[in-house]
């Protein structure tokens, strides 16, 4: 990885780790941000965490910019040999798969799909080589994800698979933008998953919904009380297939505020995980659903 700096205007300098998203670039840029923000330091007004890169916002009044480059690369230094070990919480969250509800909206928009005639699940099944869309679900949801990112569009996490290169999925996103997903959609771009935190215009592949909300400035929900935003960058998140009575089950104990998430607090190493991937996965999921 090169690490590359670049100022946006007075104020602003953007870190990126590296043009290739990769576990590395994720975790040396939340390795980085961490940093800055630890160090309190005088006339940084805002550090903004992204996919493999970050930017931060300063006072030029309070600290030069020359200085805070020079801070930044004291903080990648440090980087380069800090223990790649992040305790972190694995998250369940519940999908409906091929619910009715973005299925409708999937046959509104497609005109501006890759392939009008299927579904979009039928469409990222066979660009990845699988015989049916119940093979590509059993892969999306066989394996956790890594929150890379929180953002874009408020609270959304971007989700970054937990397997080796060779079987990662691929999917590109609509040709041409919808001006309608479904909140709480679970959706697919490139070479993350997703879930939109809210209604609106976007462009990911529709696989499913989930019932649990993750974004509520209202702060009503009961688990999302003490901060509005549910996910953190570095969290894990492990899919729950469920069928449409356990979302409407769900759906109700989330209005009644009795839903209460599957979490668990977990330890995860990157030198561990690359050095034996699925047994990383295995004791994660153990970790999950051991009592």
């Amino acid at each position: 990885m090169k690490t590359r700096y670049s100022f946006g205007g007075d104020e602003h300098i953007f870190v990126e780790m590296d043009e290739e998203m990769s576990l590395d670039a994720f975790f040396k840029a939340l390795t980085m941000s961490k940093a800055v923000r630890a160090a309190e330091i005088d006339g940084v007004t805002e550090v903004c965490p992204a996919n493999a890169s970050f930017q931060v916002k300063f006072d030029p009044d309070r600290i030069s910019p020359d200085e805070m480059m020079a801070r930044l690369k004291a903080f990648e230094d440090e980087a380069e040999t800090a223990t790649k070990r992040l305790d972190t919480r694995i998250i369940e969250i519940p999908v409906y798969y091929q619910d009715p509800w973005t299925h409708e909206t999937l046959m509104r928009f497609r005109e501006r799909h890759q392939d009008p005639s299927g579904t979009d699940l039928d469409y990222a099944a066979r660009i990845n080589g699988f015989d049916s869309a119940a093979e590509f679900i059993t892969a999306h949801h066989s394996a956790p994800w890594f929150v890379s990112m929180v953002g874009f569009v408020a609270g959304l996490p971007f989700l970054y698979q937990l397997v080796d290169r060779d079987r990662q999925l691929q999917v590109p996103k609509y040709l041409r933008p919808r001006t309608d997903t479904p909140k709480h959609t679970v959706g697919y771009g490139g070479c993350f998953s997703c879930i939109y935190s809210v209604r609106g215009a976007g462009g990911y592949q529709m696989f499913g919904i989930t019932p649990m909300p993750i974004y509520d400035p209202e702060q009503s929900v009961s688990y999302l009380k003490d901060f509005m935003v549910f996910f953190r960058p570095g969290d894990i998140v492990k899919w729950k297939p469920i069928d449409r009575a356990e979302f409407d089950r769900i759906t109700a104990e989330v209005a009644a505020n009795r839903y209460s998430p599957r979490i668990r607090e977990v330890s995860f190493d990157l030198d561990d995980f690359k050095a034996d991937i699925d047994g990383t996965n295995a004791r994660l999921m153990e970790a999950l659903h051991g009592d």
